[in-house]
Formats: structure tokens, C-alpha cells, sequence
């Protein structure tokens, strides 16, 4: 278990951090909501219904599709463009090319031993990947603000939206555009400060002595 602990410290580190987030902003979005809800003279509801409404469901995945969008486009950029001095990006001169001889180990994943379409997708299986989780959560976004919309507009007297009208919207937009800007600009000011900065032991720094 120790041994377990040391190799997966980072990851269980992380998830946790993540799961003490969610819940807290669950319980946080579910007293707001709450708290809007009686403001308009409408019913509160229970912790369980609140995880199953547009107010939640919205907040959750708008942060989760610019997250993998930002990784997904990094993996990407990183292929073919490169900033000099910086640990995230491939030096200009010194591009990392595969040696074919290293693939007949037998300790290579399968898909490299198979190869072939199998192993054309595993090459960019990291990008699709996130991609994927992409595309998901922006679906699963603007499922979560079109119930939230059509939530309001009932509560206005309003007509309601469907989820390929609700696409269009200025409001999904907005909040899709609001956390995408974010994500890039915080990759960009990693990429530069990198170059001059340093932290110690990092992998996402270089050595302290390198210029």
C-alpha cells in the first residue's frame, strides 16, 4: 500500500482535491439555488433533485469542457509549434522523432506491435481522447443550461428553448467563451514564465542552472 501510495501520490492527490471540490460546490450551489428559489416564491427542492438540475449540471461541465479543450489543444500545438527556452514546448532544433527499432521491444504497448490502423489511432490517442471528453461536456453543458433556461423561463411565464435552439444562444456562449479565454491565457503565461522561472524538482521546469 505504501509502495501504491508513492507511485500514485500525484493522481490520488488530485482526484481527491477534485472530489472535495465537487461536493463543496454542490452543497454551495445547492443553498444559491435554494436561495433563488424562495426569493421567487417557488418550492426548494432536496440535495439529490438539486444534482439533477440544469443549476448544477451547467456549472459542472461548462468548467469541464474548457478544461479538456485547453489540454486537448495544448497536446496538440505542442505537435507543431514550439517556444524557445520553454520545458512545455519541443525545442525549434531538437524535434523528438520516434525510432522505428525501438518498436520491436517487447515491452512496447500492443498497439505498437499490431500496427496498422490500430496503430495510427494509438498514435493520437491522447488528443482524441480529450477531444472527446471535449465535445462530451460542451453536449452535456448546454443539455445542463438548457434545462436551466427552460427552468427560468417557466418560472417567467416565458417560452421555452430546445437544446439546438439554446446552441445559439448568446448566454451559451458566453459562458463557454468566459472559461475558454481563461484556459488558454493560463497555458500561455506557463509556457513564458517557464522559460525564465524555475521549480526546483518540478517537471514543468527546467533545471535551476540552464539558461
Amino acid at each position: 500500500m505504501r509502495r501504491f501510495l508513492r507511485e500514485n501520490g500525484l493522481s490520488i492527490v488530485m482526484l481527491s482535491l477534485f472530489f472535495v471540490c465537487l461536493v463543496g460546490q454542490a452543497a454551495s450551489g445547492f443553498r444559491v439555488h435554494n436561495q433563488e428559489q424562495a426569493l421567487h416564491g417557488l418550492p426548494t427542492i432536496d440535495v439529490l433533485d438539486y444534482l439533477r438540475t440544469g443549476h448544477f449540471i451547467e456549472a459542472v461541465f461548462e468548467n469541464w469542457e474548457s478544461e479538456f479543450l485547453q489540454m486537448g489543444m495544448y497536446v496538440l500545438l505542442t505537435v507543431y509549434l514550439f517556444q524557445k527556452g520553454s520545458p512545455d514546448a519541443n525545442a525549434p532544433d531538437d524535434p523528438k522523432e520516434v525510432d522505428a527499432k525501438s518498436w520491436v521491444n517487447a515491452d512496447v504497448p500492443w498497439p505498437v506491435r499490431r500496427g496498422g490502423w490500430v496503430l495510427r489511432i494509438y498514435e493520437h490517442s491522447l488528443s482524441l481522447t480529450l477531444l472527446l471528453l471535449f465535445f462530451a461536456s460542451l453536449a452535456l453543458h448546454a443539455a445542463g443550461g438548457t434545462k436551466a433556461a427552460n427552468a427560468e423561463a417557466a418560472g417567467h411565464g416565458q417560452p421555452t428553448v430546445t437544446f439546438l435552439s439554446y446552441l445559439t444562444t448568446s448566454r451559451f456562449w458566453f459562458e463557454s467563451l468566459q472559461n475558454w479565454q481563461s484556459e488558454f491565457l493560463s497555458v500561455a503565461v506557463l509556457v513564458l514564465l517557464a522559460i525564465f522561472l524555475r521549480e526546483r524538482n518540478s517537471p514543468e521546469s527546467k533545471p535551476i542552472n540552464p539558461p
